[in-house]
């Protein structure tokens, strides 16, 4: 089954346990969970393996696409900009996006991008799964859709258009891509191995994407989302599988909704910043009122796309009943298949599971939840 190697405080043996269960029981191929307290790491794991067949064991350094995750580290650049005056989030896309104005979005503020409120989920245009590799065809079909709905009064989980928009608006306040900036201004200051836009030299340690099997998918209860509805538009145009996040194209691409590559403790280390206050290890990534600005609830409510209610912040999932991501003012974000990555400031907590075997469906994968239970019991 693969061994499960790494570090785990002995306070924390508990939660080791219920890593190595996972492999037991068959529910992993490969994976990694990491934890920081007071910004100090006291859970580093890993095991399995990085490929389908399992012939190439999951190493320290082997990362993978998180999908979702992503879009906490495209949310935190927009911060990045905001705290530095470089971004106003009240202020109107068009503003810096003339072209965004059209279809009557003029008026459509920044911050209703970070919290799906924008409308712009979904493309009415047919577009092949290429164009999610062409950022001037994905940005000019944004600016031109009409909304799906009156902006600002519900959210709509924006699955693959969050990171077009919120990236396009990044790109024109700082002058370079949001990759990039993540890149310069989070990832290499604070030594986080998360990448948006994977260089070709990293391609060896990425591990491949698993999906569920035909018969795993069956007894989860998953179908396909009727293509007429918005969840089966969300997800199919353009169409998006994880055949073909396995590919170079997509790693090399910036899609910061959904294509950022990592292992739990690239993830846990970005969190543990937020999770203290936005500083660590003498690297600022924002201040406190532009964190609590960020972890601010805007909406709370049944998603229009999602089928759960969700509690928004600007760009981050926020922990409620429904939805509990550890204490009660902690928030994150989750990516297909399963990966996490969450802050708790209360606890001043960050924890982070990824993995390659992806669960069937948008909810029920249990695998990360039953972590973070062992983890917070053992505090």
């Amino acid at each position: 089954m693969g061994d499960v190697q790494g570090e785990c405080a002995p306070r924390f043996a508990a939660v080791r346990d219920v890593f190595e269960s996972h492999f037991a029981e068959g529910r992993e191929v490969g994976a990694s969970f990491a934890v920081t307290l007071d910004g100090e790491p006291v859970i580093d794991l890993w095991g399995g393996f990085a490929d389908a067949a399992r012939t190439r064991p999951w190493q320290r350094d082997t990362i993978v696409n998180v999908f979702s995750t992503t879009k906490a580290m495209a949310a935190l650049a927009a911060h990045w900009l905001a705290d530095r005056g470089l971004l106003d989030l009240d202020a109107p896309v068009a503003r810096l996006w003339p072209e965004f104005g059209a279809a009557g979005k003029a008026s459509l503020p920044v911050r209703w991008l970070l919290s799906h409120q924008a409308g712009l989920a979904a493309l009415r245009e047919p577009l092949p799964r290429e164009a999610l590799l062409d950022w001037r065809r994905m940005t000019a079909a944004l600016a031109a859709e009409e909304p799906w709905w009156e902006p600002g009064t519900a959210s709509g989980y924006h699955a693959l258009t969050y990171g077009y928009l919120v990236g396009e608006v990044v790109q024109r306040a700082a002058g370079r891509s949001l990759g990039a900036l993540f890149r310069d201004e989070v990832a290499q200051p604070l030594g986080a191995d998360f990448h948006i836009g994977l260089p070709e030299s990293e391609d060896g340690r990425v591990a491949e994407l698993v999906p569920p099997s035909a018969a795993e998918a069956a007894a989860a209860g998953q179908r396909e989302p009727d293509p007429a509805s918005l969840l089966g538009k969300v997800l199919g145009n353009p169409p998006l599988t994880p055949a073909f996040a396995n590919t170079p194209a997509w790693r090399r691409a910036e899609i910061p909704a959904a294509n950022g590559h990592g292992n739990a403790r690239s993830v846990a280390r970005v969190m543990g910043a937020l999770a203290l206050g936005g500083s660590l290890g003498g690297v600022r990534l924002l201040g406190a009122p532009a964190l609590e600005r960020a972890r601010s609830e805007q909406c709370m409510g049944q998603d229009l796309v999602l089928p759960l209610p969700m509690r928004w912040g600007l760009g981050f999932m926020l922990s409620h009943p429904g939805l509990p991501l550890g204490g009660p003012r902690a928030f994150g974000h989750g990516g297909w298949g399963g990966s996490l990555g969450i802050a708790d400031p209360d606890a001043r907590l960050s924890w982070a599971y990824v993995m390659n075997k992806m669960s069937p469906g948008t909810t029920g994968d249990t695998r990360a939840f039953a972590l973070a239970q062992a983890l917070y019991a053992s505090l």
